[in-house]
């Protein structure tokens, strides 16, 4: 399973985004396409409970995600800070 970001802009300054877990971007795209015109609901990554009518969407962007993990990339930092040549 890959993740995707699908990103749905109201205008230029409001936007809802989701995470989905599927198999590829032909999937994700078959699946935006199937939720056309109609009400979808969802949980977002803050824990946000959304209801969202489809139809007043101006623009859906949909991008594989590509999760850092951020504990690890601290400790990586914090190992090249500490270890360095001069």
């Amino acid at each position: 399973m890959k993740e995707f970001k699908v990103t749905y802009f109201f205008d230029q300054e409001h936007y809802v985004r989701r995470f989905i877990f599927i198999e590829s971007q032909e999937a994700a795209e078959n699946l935006i396409q199937s939720e056309r015109d109609q009400y979808i609901s969802f949980t977002d990554n803050r824990g946000i409970y959304h209801e969202l009518n489809t139809s007043n969407v101006r623009v859906i962007q949909i991008s594989e995600y590509h999760r850092v993990d951020k504990s690890k990339k601290a400790k990586e930092d914090t190992y090249d800070q500490n270890n360095f040549y001069s």
